[in-house]
């Protein structure tokens, strides 16, 4: 049902999307390299390609991670997470949105949801989001994401974090309850460089507890970053 219902969603966004205005649109690639993550090899490289838009009638944000193990092994992994606007509002929630997702990597997960853009001081964007979860093995859960990005001086701070409730399934297995914090602290050396567009050097630090919902597998892995912008 919910499957239907966040296909339905997203049909909906596209059809309206056709005739939108794009406000504003930015793609970047990043590189990672870190040591320490948990779940597979410990060393890894990630290549990944973003994309962020605002339009008339929404936003949108995907993105796709390659993975490459130091044994050998390779990974792909991307999420679909467009929001359509149903209400600005004039306070603290800035705007409501309808929020259907998609995550596809080893299994496809289906989200649906509602979104909010927040006012908070001094942040350049901060989204909470509330998810119900139609997982791959077939049950239910639920997540709530904060997204935020905050200049601090010459340097950008943001990231995500993700709280998703566990699942209990006698056929694949029971997981916990997982929380995933992810941010990244950059600084811009474009000037540097004689670039015209963003090219940022910095860290990417995951603070993941239960990853995957793994009871016990708690990851923490500090990665250094660089990133390019269109």
């Amino acid at each position: 049902m919910l499957k239907r219902l966040m296909v339905t969603s997203l049909f909906l966004i596209i059809t309206a999307s056709v005739n939108a205005k794009t406000v504003w649109s930015n793609y970047s690639i990043s590189y990672l390299l870190g040591d320490s993550y948990e779940v597979g090899d410990s060393s890894r490289e990630v290549i990944t390609f973003e994309y962020a838009a605002g339009t008339t009638w929404g936003d949108t944000f995907m993105f796709f991670d390659r993975l490459e193990s130091s044994d050998g092994s390779v990974e792909t992994y991307g999420e679909f997470a467009p929001r359509y606007k149903i209400k600005d509002l004039d306070g603290f929630i800035k705007s409501v949105y309808i929020a259907p997702a998609i995550e596809m990597g080893p299994g496809t997960n289906y989200l649906l949801g509602v979104g909010t853009d927040l006012a908070v001081p001094n942040f350049n964007f901060f989204q909470l989001n509330a998810y119900i979860r139609d997982n791959a093995d077939g049950d239910m859960s639920f997540q709530t994401t904060v997204v935020w990005g905050l200049p601090i001086g010459p340097l950008t701070y943001g990231g995500f974090i993700d709280f998703a409730t566990g699942v209990d399934n006698t056929v694949f297995g029971d997981t916990q309850a997982q929380l995933n914090f992810t941010s990244q602290l950059k600084y811009d050396i474009a000037e540097y460089l004689g670039s015209d567009t963003k090219v940022f050097i910095g860290v990417e630090y995951v603070f993941w507890n239960n990853k995957f919902g793994i009871d016990g597998v708690d990851e923490r892995n500090m990665n250094l970053l660089m990133q390019y912008h269109f």
